[in-house]
């Protein structure tokens, strides 16, 4: 009988016990249930490099070509969506912004928290609305509580995107945020990165609400932009394969010999000894001079006789450029030949083909020379 009762008063020690260790234990540590403000946003942050990391860019401006498969430099009406940006990093963005008040200042200023993942959804809404127009905006990512957003118009999300914009470099304070993969938490990099979204998004208004562009622009050149290369903002990859450029992963993991310069960018670029062509392809293994391949060839060719792809381009840690300097300065240069700003077209033309060397080469040696060529300046 005694045998019995210490066998239950162990049984029911044993189960008090269990009970107790799962309240203590069975939680990880490093695996949390729930990501905090600045882990949603740099989870946005490595969609970055997918807004510019597909060749259908460069088919379209034809500084690529394809060796075989010529189906996409043919332009066919192509079916593409934009859902992968919705439901991954805008609803991570809006996931913060909702819920402000629940943000942690140990992550830092929980302002800037907030003006970081306003900037980030800006950028991912421009990207969209100029690719699809009329798109899902005042209504979207609200989940279960509307299945079918109504389409708002190219010209209202626009508005909407510099007053969020504005907001975003008011609301600014000093301290950095953490867990930032593109500027290390840096405010002053995410004020200029604001300002020089406005400063192009005013200037694609320049043939249908000149006023309002003009406005913006000057307002947003004024407050600060991106000037210099050490703010661009980069996407920055990893030579390992969970972090590793989009053209690495075509190239040598699928061993893609599929784009070749082309013959309109080699035409533009060799004659006038310019040294980026040497960053954007490889010569030819045949001859080893940079030869472009006809935009659109339809017929077999052997990717011997021309100039694939740069291997500076593929490389498995090979940076994504999604705003630079080069592209701030020949923005100023369009600006002053339409007269919205007192600056000088040449100077900024020609900062914006320096700064632009110095991106591709890492070096300004032989600008000037380029620059003296008349069919440069």
């Amino acid at each position: 009988m005694m045998k019995k009762i210490y066998s239950i008063l162990l049984l029911a020690l044993v189960f008090q016990s269990c009970d107790n260790f799962d309240e203590d234990i069975n939680i990880n540590p490093n695996l949390p249930s729930q990501a905090s403000g600045t882990q949603l946003i740099a989870n946005a942050e490595l969609y970055l490099p997918g807004l510019s990391s597909s060749p259908r860019g460069e088919f379209f401006a034809q500084y690529l070509a394809e060796t075989q498969y010529v189906g996409t430099s043919l332009y066919p009406q192509e079916s593409t969506s934009f859902y992968s940006y919705y439901q991954g990093p805008l609803e991570n963005l809006q996931t913060v912004l909702n819920n402000q008040e629940n943000l942690s200042s140990t992550e830092g200023p929980v302002d800037n928290q907030v003006a970081v993942a306003k900037i980030l959804r800006a950028y991912f809404y421009w990207n969209i609305t100029d690719r699809w127009g009329d798109v899902p905006y005042k209504e979207a990512l609200m989940g279960s509580e509307n299945f079918t957003p109504v389409y708002d118009t190219q010209q209202s999300i626009y508005l909407d995107l510099f007053q969020e914009l504005k907001e975003a470099t008011s609301m600014m304070m000093a301290g950095k945020i953490n867990n930032d993969i593109v500027y290390d938490g840096n405010m002053d990099n995410w004020r200029k990165l604001a300002n020089t979204i406005r400063l192009f998004m005013a200037l694609r208004l320049s043939e249908v609400d000149p006023d309002l562009g003009q406005t913006e622009f000057t307002e947003a050149l004024s407050d600060g932009v991106i000037l210099d290369n050490a703010d661009n903002l980069v996407y920055n990859h990893l030579a390992e394969a969970n972090n590793q450029n989009y053209w690495y992963g075509q190239v040598v993991n699928q061993n893609r010999e599929w784009w070749a310069l082309t013959e309109k960018l080699v035409s533009h670029m060799l004659p006038f000894g310019d040294p980026r062509l040497e960053v954007y392809g490889n010569p030819a293994r045949a001859n080893n001079n940079f030869v472009g391949l006809r935009y659109g060839e339809e017929e077999a060719i052997g990717t011997e006789e021309y100039s694939l792809l740069g291997s500076a381009i593929y490389a498995q840690d090979a940076p994504v450029y999604l705003v630079t300097a080069a592209q701030v300065y020949f923005a100023i240069a369009e600006a002053a030949s339409r007269g919205w700003v007192g600056e000088s077209a040449e100077e900024n033309y020609n900062m914006a083909i320096e700064q632009s060397f110095l991106q591709w080469t890492g070096s300004s040696e032989g600008v000037d020379s380029f620059l003296s060529q008349p069919e440069v300046a």
